[in-house]
Formats: structure tokens, sequence, C-alpha cells
């Protein structure tokens, strides 16, 4: 602690001084936590603070220059800023939500109200499917047709209109409970948001699951918020599986390259040059922005990149050795079967979306590089593993 404020005392100013932070209470209490092995010691910096981004960056750049606790030699290192307000937000909204329904159920009602009361007292409640305790409607298990939403909300809102054989993923990565459900003889369908949280959800279930049909919410609109007519009309207009991934594709895929051409500048009128100075093309200036750096530093082999090309739009995975050469081909719901029995695995080029589990499964795996159509939220990045998607392919050969 002392290394910290007597390092960084002085470097940025009064403003931006540690101590005087503290005092002022935009800086909380700041937790250490060390553990010492084989002669080294190793520990973690945990500071929150109330300051604006440029503020709070400046700061942890500051920290980053502290090079001595006590008489060692030190490194600190900036592993992950983290904006807590969300998370925040999101359980007010749900307090908000669950307080705002007891206060309506307090209220004396009036004649339809008593008819809503009965009504929803007839219907059955959420209840909990799986070993994760996923939300699911009550009618699920004797259902023969599934619908697969989102998250508790959706299910709750479909109750609400009648629809109780729901069951909910509760976020990108697809529980094995529901993946087991789909593969069982029942109709499944998908009804997701129409957001790219939407896209990539319907991306990791044909990955890993069964679906026989999809269904969208209005583009910009969550199944939690739609009306009963909304609802009808979505599950309605459904579509088969492979040609709603198809869409999503379609939609993700890059603009084509223009092809680039000189032109000669025109010899401009008598008027023309009188008005103006001719001005030099902007085409040739506009070339030269920089392009945003790609998730994985170094070129990758053609190899893979052509791999790319090929299997684009087909839900197909790739695995290679440590010499390039391929291992087995296979569709991207068997990847994670094939994966766990192999070994050897150094690469893996695949028409899917990188997951977490896919990652762990990976790193456990001893691979070092996965090529993806898309990429979901990675939480945890285990060293000596990179991933990419097919853009950042195609940007490192353009």
């Amino acid at each position: 602690m002392g290394a910290i404020f007597g390092q960084t005392e002085g470097l940025l100013g009064e403003d931006l001084d540690l101590r005087e932070l503290q005092r002022t209470g935009r800086i909380g209490r700041i937790q250490i936590a060390i553990k010492s092995e084989g002669g080294m010691s190793k520990g973690e910096i945990v500071i929150p603070v109330s300051l604006n981004k440029t503020a709070t960056a400046i700061l942890a750049a500051a920290l980053e220059t502290v090079d001595r606790v006590g008489p060692c030699t030190a490194k600190v290192t900036l592993e992950k800023l983290e904006d807590i307000r969300g998370a925040k937000r999101r359980r007010v909204v749900s307090r908000a939500i669950s307080i705002l329904k007891d206060w309506e159920e307090e209220v004396a009602p009036g004649t339809e109200e008593i008819t809503d009361a009965v009504t929803r007292a007839s219907r059955k409640t959420v209840v909990k499917f799986g070993p994760e305790s996923l939300p699911a409607g009550p009618d699920l298990a004797d259902s023969d047709e599934i619908i697969i939403v989102e998250g508790r909300a959706d299910v709750i809102n479909l109750m609400k209109n009648g629809i109780t054989n729901t069951v909910a993923v509760e976020g990108t990565h697809i529980p094995k409970s529901i993946v087991d459900l789909t593969r069982k003889s029942k109709t499944v369908i998908a009804f997701l948001d129409g957001d790219r949280g939407g896209d990539l959800i319907l991306r990791e279930l044909m990955q890993v699951a069964r679906v026989d049909y999809i269904a969208r919410a209005p583009e910009g609109k969550e199944v939690e918020e739609l009306t009963k007519r909304e609802i009808q009309k979505a599950l309605q207009s459904k579509i088969p599986a492979d040609q709603a991934l198809a869409l999503v594709s379609d939609r993700k895929a890059p603009a084509p390259k223009r092809r680039k051409t000189t032109r000669k500048p025109t010899r401009p009128k008598r008027e023309e040059v009188v008005s103006a100075p001719v001005t030099p093309p902007v085409r040739a200036t506009t070339s030269k922005r920089p392009r945003p750096q790609p998730r994985y530093s170094r070129e990758v082999d053609e190899e893979y990149a052509s791999k790319v090309d090929e299997i684009r739009e087909s839900f197909r995975a790739i695995l290679f050795d440590k010499d390039k050469n391929v291992i087995v081909e296979c569709g991207v719901a068997e990847l994670t079967k094939q994966l766990e029995s192999l070994e050897g695995v150094n690469a893996i080029v695949f028409d899917g979306v990188v997951t977490q589990r896919l990652v762990d499964l990976a790193a456990k795996k001893g691979v070092e590089l996965i090529i993806g159509a898309a990429v979901a939220d990675i939480e945890t990045r285990p060293p000596g593993l990179k991933y990419l998607t097919f853009e950042d392919v195609d940007r490192q050969r353009s």
C-alpha cells in the first residue's frame, strides 16, 4: 500500500493524488490480496473509483509505473476495468418490477382487476428445469413442442399470454439440460429477441443443439415486451432453423470490396477555373486510414485462411495438428464431442460462435488458435490460446 501511495505521489498533480482522492471519497477502500509461491509473491489490487473514464484511465496508467515494493522490484499490470453500474441498473430494474407488482396486488381491485386476478391465479407458476434450475413453463415436460427463449422475463411474458411450454437458456451459454431436451422427439422452436444477442444465441443453439424452427421478435424488440398479438404473429411467422441462420449470416457478412480505379482528372471548363481551383481527388487520402487491430497479433497462416473461404456459411468445422494437417472435418454441432475425443489438436477453423465453453475445452486440450464466424462474450481468456473471427482474417488478407 505504501509503495502505491509513495511512488504515485506528485506524479499526476493534486487533482489525481491518491490520498486526496481517498480523502474526498472518490476512491474507496483499496483491497490487496497477496500470494507467495516459489520465492515470488503475486498480488491482486482492487481499487473502487467514482471518476470519469478519462481520469480512471490516467489513474490506472499511473499505477503501472510502480516498480518497487520495499526492497524488491515489482511489476504492476492492469488486468481489467469494470463498470459495475450496468449490473446495478439491472438489479434496480428487476427490483422495481417486483415492487410494482406487489404494489398493484395490494391496491383494492375493481371489476376488471378482480377478473384478471382470478385468471392469473388459475394459471400455473414458473418452475425450475434441470440441474441448472432454468426458468420454465409448467407444461414443458408434457408438451410435444417446446419453445426456447432467452431469459426468465420472456418465460413469464409468454405464460401471461397462455404459452406454458417454454424454457429459458439464461445467457449465450446453452446449458446441457437444454441440449439433451432438444434431442428428444419434440418439435423445438427458438423464440429469440430481435437484436444482436438473439443472433449470437441462434448460432450457439445451432452449434450444440437440434432446433427445428426459429421465431424472432420484431427488430429492436425483446420477447419480454411483446403483446399477445405480436407473440402470435412471431410464432406464426417462424421459419426453419437453417434458413434463419443463413439470414443472420448474410446480415453479418462483410460488404464486397470495391475495385480501385484510377481516373484521369477531367479538364475543367474555363468558368470553373475562374470560380475555384482544382483540388486533388479525395480518394487517395481516404484509403490510408489505419485499420482496426485484430485480436491476433501475427498474420494467420494461409493453410488456415484458405479454409475460412471453404467453410463459410457451411456450418462445418476443421481441426488441424501442429503440422497444419487436417485431422478431422465435422459438423459444428459435433465439434465439442470431436475435440474431447482427440489429442494433438493445434488449431480449429469452424463456422460457428467462439464461446467461453469452447475456449475452456480448447485450452485444456492444448489448442493454440481458434477461428470462428463470431465471438461471444469471453470472460476468461486462457494464456497461450488465440481466437479471432472470419472478419479478422479477411482484414489481414486484404
